[in-house]
């Protein structure tokens, strides 16, 4: 009997695209079903009614939810092809480590850029955003992957962001290429891969959701 796997998430999501790429990084076929925030499916208060968030993974009519939570299950049921976590207990420790520091870090720093009214605080956001990416970027060093030869976990945790990237430098006046190369290189390396760029949202179309977004709080 095949598997029933339904993703409920929005599409500009960097977070329900992280399980779209591990998805097709597994050659898995899925129903997407596209929820609307501000009027949640009666299937997602019923599937995360905790969070009530996005995305979330149906896999024969059982819920997970936390993209980074679903990328790891994905890995652990079909471990067939394409290992995204090392087998390595250290190396699984610090893959995991790296995902949450991109977690905790990247979205809300985003955030004071793309919503902020304060130049000030704009100003902040933007120098704290591009530490966290200098970091990240030592982190890679000069491997291709951030797991070393292959792309994997961490990889999948960051490379959703790359298409917020054009929109981050639109309204924080920076650019990400001449801060930081080497993971604007990364990038580049990994939209090379058919789980990547067919998994991710058009930077311009991002930014147009962006600016409506600035609309709707009054910023622009």
């Amino acid at each position: 009997m095949a598997d029933e796997i339904v993703l409920l998430s929005t599409w500009p999501s960097m977070f329900g695209m992280r399980v779209r790429v591990a998805l097709a990084e597994k050659g898995l076929k899925y129903e997407y079903r596209e929820e609307d925030l501000r009027n949640k499916s009666p299937l997602l208060l019923i599937m995360n009614p905790v969070h009530k968030k996005i995305p979330v993974l149906i896999h024969n009519g059982k819920p997970i939810s936390e993209s980074m939570i679903i990328v790891e299950y994905i890995d652990e049921v079909w471990n067939h092809k394409s290992p995204l976590l090392p087998t390595d207990p250290y190396q699984r420790a610090q893959a995991r480590f790296w995902a949450d520091y991109v977690d905790k870090k990247l979205y809300d720093i985003g955030k004071k850029i793309i919503c902020s009214t304060k130049g000030e605080e704009q100003e902040t956001g933007k120098k704290e955003f591009i530490e966290c990416l200098k970091l990240l970027e030592g982190e890679l060093g000069d491997n291709p992957y951030f797991g070393g030869e292959n792309f994997g976990f961490v990889d999948v945790s960051l490379v959703t962001f790359s298409c917020w990237f054009h929109t981050y430098e639109s309204y924080g006046n920076f650019s990400i290429e001449t801060e930081c190369p080497k993971l604007v290189a990364w990038t580049k390396r990994c939209l090379e891969k058919e789980s990547v760029s067919s998994s991710l949202a058009d930077p311009h179309k991002i930014h147009d959701f962006a600016s409506e977004v600035r609309k709707r709080l009054g910023i622009e």
